[in-house]
């Protein structure tokens, strides 16, 4: 036997008769006859006949006609007699109870929630499960954002099951309440491994839609996804975070006794600074800790506590983490304490040389805490600036270029004065403050005052603000301190990767020569792929130079080299080479601050017919036959605290893996696999059915010793989206100038897109 139930506005059960006046009531503008008859056919699928007489109109153009019209169409709701909710029934535990009336009321088309619950003392005594839409409330939201406020369907339910609604009802689109969606656990720890891998909400999602064949196959939307992200993965209080912070400080230190952190704290106990760098960092100080970029970010978490990464480069050229840390001002104390803190944690050896931005504070900081560490300024911020600083003056972009001509191409001390002198002259900037300033502090950011001494490479501090656009891709305004470390260990754990896999390759792999020389054999022998191919690059540019013997005397010869640049530009080097030291020098000085011999120097050693370079020239640096300790050390990650479900969830996949691989290769086998799952679940319910009415409570968690009441910085409410970096005032303007240009562009845009519709 069926019970019937009618699905829009006049759901009844099979005991109440639906009386015509109802009819009339709810729909106005439908005919008594059109109802009937539809109901008919919809009971009687095979003698639908869509011809019938009527004396009353249903020629009605009104909205509100096709929306009663679609809602009277949608399907009957037929629900099995034994689901449907009757008084007397009984069930062993409460959440059997809500399991059924939850399963009716999705085969019904409709959600449930819980109106009242009686408790005498921890047990409940009674409970009412009502519709979802029974009752009447008002709108949170305050009537100055919102005039008009919502009520819901008066669904009436009293101490006995009344089926009936006031609302239409539609099981098709039930699945798609809030109460039917759900989670299943495989789908909720994708969800977690793929929020701390870093991947998107959406991404995530889309990967759900497209392993399930599509959106209907899924019983949840892309917004459960993100709300379970938000309450359940990054819901951390800011009461918490700064506790979860420090515990997670304490797990690595119980890891390793390697890992180091120190924490500055205010009167209130509040962060006010904090270090740590990993183990592994630690050890890779001691190969890489000659040249340090240090730069600090804005956008990382939701207190404004300002990032600071310490970068090095490795024996690939790769930038490697060696510290980090959060600051809550930029001020020369905090700078003082960070730098003090990070030569404590690599053994007191200050670098040779250290990249900053171009800031008062790190510099008067630098100046205390290593005096015998060359400063330089990242070049590239201060080029950056030229625009705002001189776009007053007319043909602001050719001495733009000028500038950068002086700067980049002049290869003495001497001729940088020169050139530096005319360049003034020359367009009237002789009064200008900001260039004389630059000129003052030219030891610190022009190329010639500096190359002298090594750095790796670096010009600028861009590999630090690589590794916070790292950052920026993952974290928020909003995001807590705990999700930042969390990052932090995945930039490690990816920095760390990448590092092995060019270990692999140089151990692997060979780079053929580009040429017959011997002494490209010689560092392909000893160099890693990376380094290797930059000497390659030097290799092919000695066919642009051509070399001349202008001095020599007792072994000692001096040459000019002369390259193309371009169709009309000639650069000439001077290059000096002592036969009997074996020593080359070049004017350019690209292996002094490379550490990789320039193609003007090896023009002089072909043209001298040298088959090998000294071994000066080779440096261990570089090289990939080199042990180096910091490889053998795996990199800080925090492990996942699971719930122990969770965990127990976990390696029942991993071991079901290797059982499902093997039975998809035949019908036969995945068929004895279904059959095997069919009998242990059977076996599963009812080894839970014996055990219902108990419950065992169980506690995992790390009990750490010495966590003291660590509070969070005060929380910094903004309007707007952040900047993703702490900017200075002259930021700001170069800013505030690009953003005049391009609404003037965008308002002539504008004008010419009128004019073009007015016609």
């Amino acid at each position: 036997m069926h019970t019937l139930y009618r699905d829009p506005a006049f759901a009844r059960s099979s005991s109440r008769e639906a009386s015509p006046g109802f009819f009339d009531r709810s729909f106005p503008l439908l005919s008594h006859s059109f109802l009937l008859h539809h109901l008919h056919c919809q009971l009687n699928p095979g003698e639908v006949d869509y011809e019938f007489e009527s004396n009353e109109t249903l020629g009605c153009r009104s909205d509100l006609f096709w929306f009663l019209t679609w809602c009277i169409l949608q399907p009957l709701s037929v629900v099995d007699d034994q689901f449907v909710p009757k008084v007397g029934m009984t069930f062993t535990t409460l959440e059997d109870a809500g399991k059924f009336y939850k399963n009716y009321a999705k085969a019904a088309g409709f959600s449930t929630r819980v109106r009242s619950t009686n408790r005498k003392g921890n047990e409940i005594k009674n409970q009412l499960i009502t519709c979802s839409r029974e009752g009447k409330w008002k709108s949170k939201i305050s009537p100055t954002e919102k005039t008009n406020p919502t009520a819901g369907c008066r669904c009436l339910d009293h101490s006995k099951v009344v089926l009936d609604h006031s609302h239409p009802c539609c099981p098709s689109k039930a699945e798609m309440l809030k109460q039917h969606r759900e989670l299943s656990m495989s789908i909720r720890r994708t969800i977690e491994n793929n929020e701390e891998a870093g991947i998107r909400p959406r991404k995530t999602y889309q990967s759900f839609v497209a392993a399930a064949g599509g959106h209907r196959e899924l019983n949840f939307i892309e917004k459960d996804v993100r709300n379970y992200i938000t309450r359940e993965v990054r819901n951390v209080s800011e009461q918490e975070d700064a506790k979860e912070f420090e515990k997670y400080l304490l797990r690595m230190k119980e890891k390793n006794h390697n890992f180091f952190f120190e924490l500055e704290l205010e009167e209130d106990q509040s962060i006010k600074l904090a270090f740590w760098a990993d183990a592994r960092s630690r050890a890779a100080f001691k190969y890489f800790g000659d040249v340090i970029s240090f730069d600090t970010a804005y956008n990382t978490n939701r207190y404004n506590l300002v990032c600071g990464s310490f970068i090095g480069v490795n024996h690939h050229g790769q930038s490697t983490l060696l510290g980090c840390s959060l600051m809550k001002n930029e001020e020369i104390e905090s700078f003082k304490w960070l730098f003090q803190c990070w030569l404590r944690c690599m053994g007191g050896n200050a670098p040779k040389g250290f990249f900053t931005d171009q800031c008062a504070s790190m510099k008067r900081a630098l100046e205390v805490c290593m005096p015998t560490t060359i400063h330089r300024w990242c070049i590239w911020h201060i080029m950056k600036k030229i625009p705002s600083k001189l776009n007053g003056y007319k043909g602001h972009a050719y001495i733009e270029q000028e500038m950068s001509q002086v700067v980049w191409n002049s290869h003495s001390k001497d001729s940088f004065d020169r050139n530096w002198n005319d360049f003034l002259l020359n367009f009237g900037l002789v009064d200008n403050k900001w260039l004389s300033d630059l000129y003052e502090d030219r030891h610190i950011w022009v190329p010639i005052y500096l190359n002298h001494h090594f750095w790796a490479g670096m010009r600028s501090t861009q590999r630090s603000e690589s590794m916070h656009s790292f950052f920026n891709k993952f974290i928020t305004r909003n995001s807590s301190l705990i999700q930042f470390v969390k990052q932090y260990d995945n930039c490690l754990g990816s920095r760390e990767q990448a590092e092995r896999e060019s270990d692999a390759a140089d151990f692997h792999t060979v780079i053929p020569c580009a040429t017959k020389s011997s002494i490209e054999a010689q560092f392909q022998d000893v160099y890693t792929h990376q380094k290797f191919r930059e000497v390659q690059a030097q290799f092919r540019g000695k066919a642009n130079c051509i070399t001349r013997l202008t001095n020599s005397a007792l072994g000692y010869s001096v040459y000019e080299v002369e390259e193309q640049v371009s169709s009309s530009i000639f650069n000439k080097f001077v290059v000096t080479y002592d036969s009997v030291a074996t020593e080359v020098k070049c004017q350019c000085l690209l292996f002094e601050s490379r550490g990789i011999l320039c193609r003007h120097a090896l023009s002089v050693l072909s043209f001298e017919q040298v088959s090998q370079v000294s071994p000066r020239y080779i440096l261990e640096r570089w090289s990939k036959k080199v042990k180096r300790r910091h490889t053998h050390i795996k990199s800080s990650h925090d492990e996942p605290l699971m719930e122990p479900r969770s965990k127990r969830f976990d390696q029942l996949v991993f071991r079901s893996q290797n059982i499902c691989e093997f039975a998809s290769e035949s019908e036969e086998l995945t068929a004895s696999l279904h059959h095997a799952y069919n009998n242990v679940m059977a076996e599963m319910e009812s080894l839970k059915a014996k055990r219902k009415g108990t419950s065992s409570l169980s506690h995992e968690d790390a009990n750490l010793e010495s966590v003291n009441e660590l509070q969070s910085p005060p929380r910094i409410r903004t309007r707007g989206r952040p900047k993703n970096r702490l900017g200075s005032k002259l930021d700001k303007q170069i800013a505030n100038a690009t953003k005049k240009k391009k609404t003037k562009v965008l308002s002539e845009i504008k004008v010419i897109y009128w004019i073009w519709a007015s016609y």
